[in-house]
């Protein structure tokens, strides 16, 4: 361990210094994390075993859990994935060196902090330490904790939460056979039932194919002249895939209601059923209004369901499979493929209705809660949807009734397994399934598959619905029969868990590690402020809640109101009616929960953790990084409790989208140790500490580590905070004491002082950035002068359609920087105002001279010139202030 390392943090304390508390692999993790938050599946299939919201992946809190966790060369050993290898002290690395955990240990730093990541893919075994997670969520921070030996104890206020924790930390000890045997069981008992009711005539011949999806449109009678109006946004069905299909698009005719091919949906298109032409862009839903086509009457879509008491809703089409034509081997177009509803399909819906509406058995197998009202379900600041707009009451009102007589017979049939660990897994398939298995999804006709009902987070009611083949077929996405696949290869996984990661842009997997996930843990449910735990935990590991990113509560009631019908008589926490909502740690209007309340609420939360920790534990928690004042409140309430700051890391977060579609790109390491006490000090003093401090910790990582201006800042703003913390409460500025949100503020200018970056830097950044993205945006702004708003005024990127950047060629741009050129004198021009616009006027053979010669050409414009010229390959920047020669001579 360097002498600056142990000055910087273990000389002041005594205790012992945490790998992650000196450095931590960003670049590595990072890495790891772009394929899988793509490939979940593949990475680790435990967590498809179940929806949860806003999961981190599971390659950041490994990395976390071996930087945290690993601290002792005497307690921890390390095997070879596949057989059981030597111990930490004697193992070898990739060149060949022998290396002890020791050496490891101390040669990681800010710097250069890679040398435990050799270990990253090893069976890594740490002796004695305890780790608990008070808002487990979907329980990856225990997951992946215990397979380094801890033991682990979560906690969550959420009951589907904890149930689905519950069973990852279970299928390490589960038997694989069992589970299958009782699937074969459910499947005997209920497979034909639930089939019968998706089978339709085959257009090849005399023989039923499978339905996979069964395509709905709600209908409303026009307002004005009676009219039934089918509201199609566009009359999509689905896009070719096979053969002479392949590129073309099955459209429904408004006209006779035949699916037929075209080549191009968003031109006219001639019918080849009844001949008539239309336009299959063009439908009747627009912004909310209907248009009818008999009047011409356009009027708002809710208003007339509130004024009609609801939809009606009409089967139109379908995606069939047909396993016959399959076997006979037909071309692939003629196997699966798009149809039109006839009157067998209808009678087929009709005789399940029938059915459901008189089996009184069945009827405790579906939920009878009404849908509670709040900010999801409900229009508020959290979210403009509203099922009640919509003519939604009931949970039950969310599926069809061939929907609910299939679910409840299915759940029927799983409530008879005798074994209660299998039971729980089968109810688990079933619950996940849900999220396929409603009305209240649509599908993407360019994509060919069914939309998930948390695409946004929320609930969203699709004019056109899409009812999916609840067991399944030998296609189709979300079935009872994919979903449960999913689950084995999630308990296959816990069993003998492997390893992904990348070398030298390799992807790699290793061998089955030989210890199963989850040997020792503890799972409660209920509020973390009522957890009684005393200087008992080495590690707190986490993911606490991010003010109003997702109210969970309501979310979860999805899942929730079926889980319980199994398992309100087993566990206390399926009690209640709904999953609880008052003391969820989140802003949410529909409760009177503020900004306020959630500060007030974490502090509460972070209090219980500190009780929580031993003397020299440390709190290792990921969280969302919003702004500075979102920054200052995280550090008030960690200081106010008597935590310090040790260290803050930057990285990428799981693709997951939040309420506003807007992907999340960062999230935030933040690493706190309890302190005793804290030295008063000035302003003033400590001032020059953060600007020694942010300049030095800046200056380390540009000589050594391959990270972005972002990356930088974060990492600053970390080591600021350390400075802070030792003088929480008691630095004092003006006889004033100055709480942590001004210092915050404060710290933001001291960082920026420091970096002279703005938004041209961040603009010739994004050009020289493969497909660039409003991700990278806020990535490269990060650390700098420059802020997405800036950029965003300037026009130099728009999200108009897609997301584009304000090149010179670009019509937006050039629009503003023209309206600033007829100002006065150019007012308002910044240099590369300046030199974009002079590169569109050469490129329209316009002249440039007279402005060349009104603007002050000097070094700063033609250094920015040059830029310009090696990001983008074009010269021409710098040969137009190459002299006074005219457009001509160039």
């Amino acid at each position: 361990m360097s002498e600056e390392n142990s000055q910087q943090l273990g000389g002041e304390t005594g205790r012992p210094i945490l790998p992650i508390e000196r450095g931590f692999p960003i670049e590595r993790v990072n890495e790891i994390a772009a394929k899988e938050g793509r490939a979940k599946m593949h990475y680790r299939p435990i967590y498809t075993m179940h929806k949860w919201w806003a999961r981190r992946l599971g390659c950041v809190f490994r990395a976390i859990s071996l930087y945290t966790l690993l601290d002792d060369p005497d307690e921890a050993s390390v095997y070879e994935p596949g057989h059981e290898g030597s111990t930490l002290t004697d193992y070898s690395g990739s060149e060949g060196i022998d290396l002890d955990i020791a050496t490891l240990l101390e040669r990681v730093d800010m710097s250069d902090p890679e040398s435990l990541w050799e270990l990253y893919p090893k069976d890594v075994r740490v002796e004695d330490k305890k780790v608990l997670d008070p808002f487990m969520g979907g329980g990856t921070s225990l997951v992946e904790a215990s397979r380094f030996g801890a033991e682990v104890v979560g906690n969550d206020l959420n009951p589907v939460a904890w149930f689905v924790t519950k069973k990852e930390l279970e299928a390490g000890q589960t038997d694989i056979e069992e589970l299958e045997d009782a699937f074969e069981e459910v499947k005997e008992d209920v497979a034909d039932e639930i089939t019968q009711y998706f089978q339709t005539p085959c257009p090849n011949g005399d023989h039923d194919a499978d339905v996979m999806y069964n395509f709905w449109v709600r209908e409303l009678d026009c307002v004005s002249c009676g009219h039934t109006v089918p509201l199609f946004k566009d009359y999509r069905v689905g896009k070719g895939r096979y053969g002479e299909n392949k590129g073309t698009y099955s459209v429904f005719c408004p006209s006779c209601e035949s699916v037929v091919n075209v080549e191009d949906w968003q031109s006219e298109c001639v019918c080849g059923e009844c001949g008539s032409s239309f336009e299959p862009a063009d439908g009747n839903v627009s912004r909310g209004n209907y248009h009818c086509t008999e009047c011409g009457q356009k009027y708002s879509v809710t208003d007339a369901v509130n004024e009609q008491d609801g939809y009606d809703i009409r089967l139109y089409a379908l995606e069939y499979y047909c396993g016959t034509c399959d076997d006979r081997g037909r071309d692939r177009s003629e196997v699966k493929g798009y149809k039109q509803a006839g009157q067998i399909d209808y009678d087929l819906a009709e005789e399940a209705q029938k059915e459901w509406e008189t089996a009184d058995n069945l009827r405790e197998y579906v939920p009878q809660s009404e849908i509670a009202r709040g900010a999801i379900t409900e229009s508020s600041s959290i979210s403009g949807n509203d099922l009640f707009q919509h003519g939604l009451e009931d949970w039950t009102d969310a599926y069809s009734p061939r929907q609910l007589l299939c679910l409840s017979k299915l759940l029927q049939s799983i409530s008879e397994v005798e074994n209660e660990n299998v039971r729980e897994y089968l109810l688990l398939a079933f619950s996940d399934m849900l999220r396929t298995n409603n009305m209240l999804i649509g599908y993407q006709q360019s994509a060919n598959k069914i939309n998930d009902i948390f695409q946004t987070n929320s609930f969203d009611v699709p004019q056109e619905a899409t009812e999916a083949n609840v067991w399944g077929t030998e296609y189709g996405m979300g079935t009872f029969r994919s979903i449960w696949n999913m689950v084995i290869s999630g308990v296959e996984y816990a069993s003998s868990p492997t390893e992904r990661w990348v070398d030298n842009s390799e992807k790699k997997e290793t061998a089955e590690f030989a210890t199963p996930i989850g040997e020792k843990f503890t799972v409660s449910q209920g509020d973390m402020r009522d957890l009684d735990f005393e200087d008992e935990f080495d590690a707190v590991i986490s993911d606490p809640p991010y003010y109003d990113n997702i109210i969970y509560s309501e979310v979860s009631d999805f899942f929730y109101v079926w889980l319980r019908l199994l398992l309100k008589d087993e566990y206390e926490s399926f009690e209640s009616e709904y999953t609880p909502r008052t003391e969820s740690i989140v802003s949410n209007p529909s409760e009177g929960k503020d900004v306020d309340d959630f500060e007030m609420e974490l502090r509460e939360g972070f209090e219980v953790v500190h009780e929580s920790l031993v003397d020299d534990g440390v709190l290792t928690f990921t969280y969302h990084h919003s702004d500075s004042e979102s920054w200052g409140e995280l550090l008030q309430s960690l200081c106010d409790v008597g935590f310090e700051v040790t260290a803050t890391y930057p990285i990428t977060a799981d693709l997951h989208k939040f309420i506003s579609g807007e992907a999340v790109s960062f999230d935030i390491v933040v690493v706190a140790r309890p302190i005793d006490d804290t030295e008063p000090t000035s302003w003033n003093s400590l001032r020059r500490d953060i600007y020694r401090t942010a300049r030095h910790t800046r200056e380390q990582l540009e000589q050594n580590r391959d990270l972005s201006r972002g990356d930088i800042g974060v990492m600053e703003m970390g080591a600021c905070f350390r400075e802070y913390s030792k003088h929480h409460g008691k630095v004092q500025r003006d006889g004033e004491i100055m709480d942590a949100k001004e210092v915050v503020q404060e710290i933001y200018g001291v960082i920026q002082e420091t970096n002279d970056i703005g938004v041209e830097d961040v603009f010739i950044d994004l050009l020289d950035t493969p497909s660039p993205s409003f991700d990278d945006v806020n990535k490269l702004c990060r650390g700098t002068n420059a802020t997405p708003d800036d950029l965003k005024e300037m026009r130099l990127y728009n999200q108009d359609d897609g997301f584009e950047l304000g090149t010179w060629d670009n019509e937006t741009r050039q629009a503003y920087i023209q309206e600033r050129v007829n100002g006065e004198d150019g007012e308002h021009l910044s240099d590369l105002d300046k030199l974009q616009f002079l590169r569109y006027r050469y490129e329209k053979g316009q002249t440039v001279q007279n402005y060349i010669e009104k603007w002050d050409i000097d070094d700063d414009l033609r250094e920015l010139a040059g830029r310009l010229a090696n990001v983008t390959g074009d010269d021409i920047y710098t040969r137009l202030l190459g002299g006074s020669r005219t457009l001509g001579e160039f």
